[in-house]
């Protein structure tokens, strides 16, 4: 018998559960579950229920891999327990962000949105390059102009800055009490 055949005779609830692995393993981001809910053909509710079944497999029988909520949606990953291999199979391609770039990738993220002049006024040097650096990786884009005199550009952080530090939406980046009290230590 087929490959096909006998993937075609699994029950429904099994079939999609396996096309939703597939699509969360091809996906390579956060696949929204309305897209998720449209290519399968199920209702969104069907997916959490799918998601959660994947999830609850994944973790008792030990993979290394995981499905998270992020930036809205769901994505296929690694656990954290596994990164040192990762990292040494993956050599970093690209250098990894300067303390310039993340003190201001960090202004931008709690004060967003905000202007270049606010961000300099904040760090108390030009942000020219690093801002430039932050757009070109697409960690922040341009949101809109602030309606004072010269209409100055606003900039605030993108999908991909929640996607690069593992955040479902700026609500879980932590009070800025918490972030002065661990930089004192």
């Amino acid at each position: 018998m087929a490959e096909g055949v006998i993937f075609l005779s699994l029950p429904s609830s099994r079939k999609n559960r396996a096309a939703l692995e597939c699509l969360l393993f091809v996906g390579g981001r956060p696949v929204s579950p309305v897209a998720l809910a449209r290519t399968l053909k199920i209702s969104e509710r069907e997916v959490e229920e799918l998601v959660r079944e994947l999830q609850e497999l994944y973790e008792r029988e030990g993979h290394g891999l995981q499905i998270r909520k992020v930036a809205g949606g769901y994505q296929m990953c690694t656990r954290p327990e596994y990164a040192a291999y990762i990292e040494e199979l993956l050599k970093p391609e690209l250098p990894s962000l300067s303390r310039a770039a993340l003190e201001t990738l960090a202004i931008i993220a709690y004060r967003q949105p905000i202007t270049k002049a606010e961000i300099e006024r904040l760090r108390g040097v030009k942000v020219d390059g690093v801002l430039a650096n932050l757009l070109s990786r697409g960690l922040v884009k341009e949101v809109g102009r602030k309606d004072t005199p010269g209409r100055p550009i606003l900039y605030g952080t993108t999908p991909l800055f929640l996607e690069h530090f593992g955040l479902e939406s700026l609500k879980e980046l932590p009070p800025l009490e918490e972030v002065a009290s661990t930089g004192e230590q």
